[in-house]
């Protein structure tokens, strides 16, 4: 097995073995801390796919962004901890039922699928080319979204301002 074979069945654990604890830790921080896991892992199969602009987008945005302020707001809730499930069974059979029916169904069509191997790929570098039509075809409407996310950064300050009673 080859070195970057290797490298790639990692990260794709890693990024499956972090969903898993999203998805089943009782803990919401630990789920939280695990969702970076998963940003990380998903950032690493898109270097993988050649796609290094998307990993560089999915670290700012998502693991930069999204999970500090889920994090935020997971911290800023006052004892979001102290929440007690009362039927943890609830739903279980039913849920079961499908994740065996969805397994089926991706067993069967793997096994189905007539694969073909794609010819050897060379990767080449795709930022400098966004860039580029970022700011000579595309900079008009990149500047109309950079005001519209101006104008939902002043809106959210404005939400969340305390009023000051006199």
């Amino acid at each position: 097995m080859e070195l970057a074979t290797a490298i790639f069945y990692l990260v794709a654990a890693v990024t499956v073995g972090s969903a898993a604890m999203v998805a089943f830790s009782r803990n919401i921080i630990y789920s939280a801390f695990s969702l970076l896991g998963t940003f990380a892992g998903v950032a690493g199969i898109y270097v993988f796919l050649g796609a290094d602009f998307v990993a560089a987008v999915q670290v700012l945005i998502y693991v930069g962004g999204i999970l500090v302020l889920i994090l935020f707001a997971v911290m800023l809730t006052h004892r979001i901890t102290d929440v007690q499930i009362t039927n943890r069974a609830a739903g279980r059979i039913p849920a079961l039922v499908m994740v065996a029916v969805f397994i089926a169904l991706l067993v069967q069509t793997i096994q189905e699928t007539p694969w073909v191997k794609a010819k050897e790929i060379v990767y080449v570098p795709t930022t400098g080319a966004i860039g580029d039509l970022f700011l000579q075809s595309y900079l008009l409407p990149f500047e109309l979204a950079s005001l519209v996310l101006l104008a939902a950064l002043i809106g959210a300050v404005v939400l969340a301002r305390k009023e000051i009673k006199e």
